[in-house]
């Protein structure tokens, strides 16, 4: 099973379903896009850049974060 690295081409993540938002905008900016990989990691990376790098992350970090946003701890951060 291969292990991917912080700042891997996103390109060169083969065989997965990037996810985004629903929310996201119609014309295909502004939103983030999730991946699971084949090694239970989780990977991200911009939607206006689908080729540019991913940044890599376990599931239990990702968990973190899904918490911390249903509890709005990063609502100062949206527009």
């Amino acid at each position: 099973m291969q292990a991917y690295e912080n700042g891997v081409a996103a390109d060169s993540i083969r065989g997965v379903e990037w996810v985004k938002s629903s929310a996201s905008s119609p014309d295909g900016g502004n939103c983030v896009e999730f991946a699971a990989l084949p090694n239970g990691d989780v990977a991200v990376r911009n939607s206006r850049f689908p080729d540019g790098p991913a940044l890599v992350y376990k599931r239990s970090e990702i968990g973190a974060l899904l918490i911390g946003v249903r509890l709005g701890e990063f609502d100062m951060l949206a527009v």
